[in-house]
């Protein structure tokens, strides 16, 4: 990593990007999140009873969502380098929010499965699309932090859904509907108001941001161009390339096993709770079983902030990644032995903190290699192998969970698939430089 003291104008023009333009991408990665995580609060809330769903028919449901996003995702990436972010996020927020607001009047789990296909098509390339855009704002030195600031969105989606979702089911009977009937409507119109207003918000490059003045424009262009050429002239054209490269594969092992841990817990975390009245006699309500559910979510921002700060510091390293991993690794199967409600959340919190802690500093990996198109192609693959976890997690968590009745194999097969991540993060780590060393 460099070690020059940023200029004035440096600070400046990353100071506005980070509050310009992050909150408002976090804003849109909050009600992305929400929405695709909304069935893991209805099931047990009403839903699986109401529709008759066994756990590996709401499992397959939950998992059918990744189908549909990884058919489009690498096409909608490459859609969003030709037309622009702010064209291309906006489209994907107003279809989404449209698809996840028919979930209002399901009837039937075939039509649960068909809505949910349809909502990751509806979906697909947003998360990519948004780490892209935002890998193109920043240069490497920089871009550890602001996907910490972007990330913070995601356990924050369930601090502060878990009870608005809670508060939505326990209006059950508001216009003659069930309580997560409401809950999926709440949830949906946020989509659509906010992906039109995206449409006059957002520039697609710092030239286009009338908030930037013009040396900081300028900055930002020729450092960003900068990097631009050292990742050519270090890796070689990634145009078409990408899908061949080894380190995008090997990124994307890495990612897979990340996923298949978050989705494990995001969408089993309130039907484990639901567990503790059986298992050790506790009896919740439903705003009880959100705030439960939000718990290990708030930690879990507090130490990605922090750690993400340090990655920003020291320059990345593997152990950013790997040590967390490890952690996750081996909390996630021990939460299951704990004695009590309050030891399982407190050991499950671990597991948040340590997932989340690893994924900003991931994503800061890719933009050291890819460049233009092949940006576009290779980080969507990495997210596409993400969505095969996204599908796997609850299918084959819930199938299990059926055959045995319990929860611990499931919560075993998670961990080794994050044991394998800190591994494959600590072979690959000499095979991708920083650009910002480039000189």
């Amino acid at each position: 990593m460099s070690t020059l003291v940023p200029s004035a104008v440096e600070k400046t023009a990353i100071s506005k990007v980070i509050w310009r333009l992050v909150p408002f991408i976090g804003l849109m990665f909050f009600i992305n999140f929400l929405d695709r995580t909304a069935i893991g609060f209805a099931g047990p809330n009403g839903m699986s009873a109401d529709l008759g769903l066994t756990a590996a028919q709401f499992g397959f449901a939950a998992g059918i969502f990744f189908f549909g996003y990884i058919i489009l995702e690498i096409p909608s990436n490459l859609a969003l380098h030709k037309y622009g972010a702010r064209r291309w996020l906006s489209r994907i927020m107003v279809s989404w929010g449209i698809v996840s607001l028919l979930f209002t009047w399901v009837q039937s789990y075939t039509q649960l499965v068909g809505l949910r296909f349809l909502l990751g098509i509806a979906e697909a390339g947003f998360f990519p699309g948004a780490i892209l855009f935002l890998s193109m704002w920043v240069p490497s030195r920089h871009r550890a932090k602001v996907l910490a600031v972007f990330y913070v969105a995601q356990p924050l989606t369930t601090v502060i859904g878990a009870p608005l979702a809670s508060a939505l089911i326990e209006a059950h009977g508001a216009f003659g509907l069930e309580g997560w009937r409401i809950m999926f409507f709440g949830v949906s119109v946020p989509a659509i108001v906010i992906g039109f207003v995206a449409w006059f918000y957002l520039p697609d490059t710092p030239n286009d941001a009338k908030w930037l003045n013009a040396d900081e424009k300028q900055w930002l262009t020729n450092e960003l161009a900068r990097e631009e050429t050292a990742k050519v002239s270090s890796h070689g054209k990634m145009t078409g390339k990408a899908l061949m490269d080894g380190r995008v594969w090997l990124l994307s092992l890495i990612y897979f096993g990340f996923i298949y841990g978050l989705y494990a817990l995001g969408f089993f975390l309130p039907s484990i709770i639901g567990g503790f009245e059986a298992e050790f006699g506790t009896k919740f309500t439903v705003m009880q079983r959100g705030l439960i559910t939000a718990i290990p979510y708030l930690p879990a921002a507090v130490a990605l902030t922090l750690w993400s700060r340090d990655a920003s510091r020291r320059g990345v390293k593997p152990w950013h990644i790997g040590i967390p991993a490890l952690v996750g690794a081996f909390s996630i199967p021990l939460a299951l032995f704990m004695p009590s409600p309050a030891t399982t959340i407190a050991v499950i919190t671990i597991t948040a903190c340590a997932i989340f802690s690893a994924l900003p500093n991931f994503w800061s990996l890719p933009a050291r290699f890819l460049t233009g198109a092949g940006a576009a192609a290779g980080i969507a693959l990495i997210n596409t192998m993400g969505n095969v976890a996204g599908f796997a997690a609850p299918y084959i968590t819930g199938y299990v969970k059926d055959a045995t009745g319990l929860y611990e194999l499931p919560m075993f097969i998670v961990g080794g698939l994050m044991l394998l991540s800190a591994i494959v993060t600590f072979s690959i780590a000499s095979k991708i430089k920083d650009p910002g060393d480039v000189k």
